[in-house]
């Protein structure tokens, strides 16, 4: 019987595979109570250099980008999980911003319902084609959104200007607006961590762009066998939502993986949810279950009274 699959990747090793949320994991000793975890080399927060970035990914995505707005095209995942991705990152902003300890007046005033994030500024890392960048200015955000990969820059612009959208389009890494000096009140990266080298420095070198008092939203996919299987098998091989290769299950990054690479960077915990494929609505949903893809949110403390004492 020939293999109907001829370059399916082999099952991830057992014994490496972590848990999901709520299952126990094994994480490096944590400080007691009260007490600053101690900097080692394992846990003291990494430079970011050229492991950020792999320049293999970039251009296979970049060699894609004039399919980034085709709902049944190489994207199609991407159109169908934006609606829940969307419905967190609004509702995670607009909570947390209408505190008065972590608010910035006036940029959090105007805000309306068809505009919640009026005033506020976010800039969307990895952006692709505009696909997250563009419904974030409909509400309301001055949105900067950037992608190492200059084609698909050139039409996510091109498509924000037919829509006459405002967004600042940069072909650029994160490190350059790192340089820049630049901050937002929300940072935003969606499913871009899986696709870099060193996890750790690369969630290191995001924070600087978090103004105190801001946050970190980040998306991706939970490396465990059920992401193996449908994230990887199904969505790549048997249903071909998404070109083969796509993936590697071992850059997939567990929620205690990307709380830890927080930590060490100065963030600590704000909101983490599920995002969850309902096939018979055909649709993506907000849920508990983080087994397979998940979203995190990450807060930078707004004084350094606030700064997380241990790992959580």
């Amino acid at each position: 019987m020939t293999n109907a699959y001829p370059d399916l990747p082999p099952p991830p090793p057992l014994l490496t595979t972590p848990a999901a949320k709520g299952e126990a994991s094994s994480p490096p000793s944590l400080a007691a109570p009260g007490q600053r975890l101690e900097q080692t080399p394992s846990t003291r927060p990494r430079e970011a250099d050229a492991r950020t970035l792999d320049q293999a990914e970039v251009d296979r995505f970049g060699a894609m980008a004039e399919s980034w707005w085709d709902p049944e095209g190489a994207f199609k995942p991407l159109h169908q999980i934006g609606p829940a991705r969307l419905a967190f990152i609004r509702d995670t902003l607009t909570g947390h911003f209408s505190s008065p300890a972590n608010a910035a007046p006036p940029r959090s005033s105007g805000a309306t319902a068809l505009r919640p994030l009026a005033g506020l500024s976010v800039i969307d890392v990895g952006c692709g084609g505009g696909l997250i960048a563009e419904p974030l200015a409909r509400m309301g955000a001055r949105v900067t959104a950037i992608d190492p990969a200059p084609d698909t820059i050139t039409a996510a612009r091109q498509h924000a200007d037919d829509q006459g959208l405002t967004i600042d389009y940069r072909a650029c890494a994160s490190e350059t607006m790192v340089a820049e000096g630049a901050t937002f009140d929300a940072v935003v990266c969606l499913e871009v961590i899986e696709h870099v080298e060193d996890p750790a420095a690369f969630v290191a070198m995001l924070t600087p762009l978090v103004r105190p008092g801001g946050l970190l939203v980040m998306s991706t996919i939970n490396r465990t066998l059920r992401a193996y299987a449908l994230a990887i098998i199904g969505a790549e091989y048997v249903l071909r939502w998404l070109p083969a290769g796509t993936h590697r299950w071992d850059r997939f990054v567990t929620p205690d993986e990307l709380r830890r690479y927080g930590f060490e960077a100065g963030l600590r915990p704000k909101r983490e949810a599920g995002l969850t494929y309902d096939p018979l609505a055909d649709r993506w949903r907000v849920s508990d279950d983080c087994a397979v893809n998940y979203i995190l949110a990450l807060q930078r403390p707004a004084t350094t009274l606030d700064e997380p004492e241990h790992a959580p």
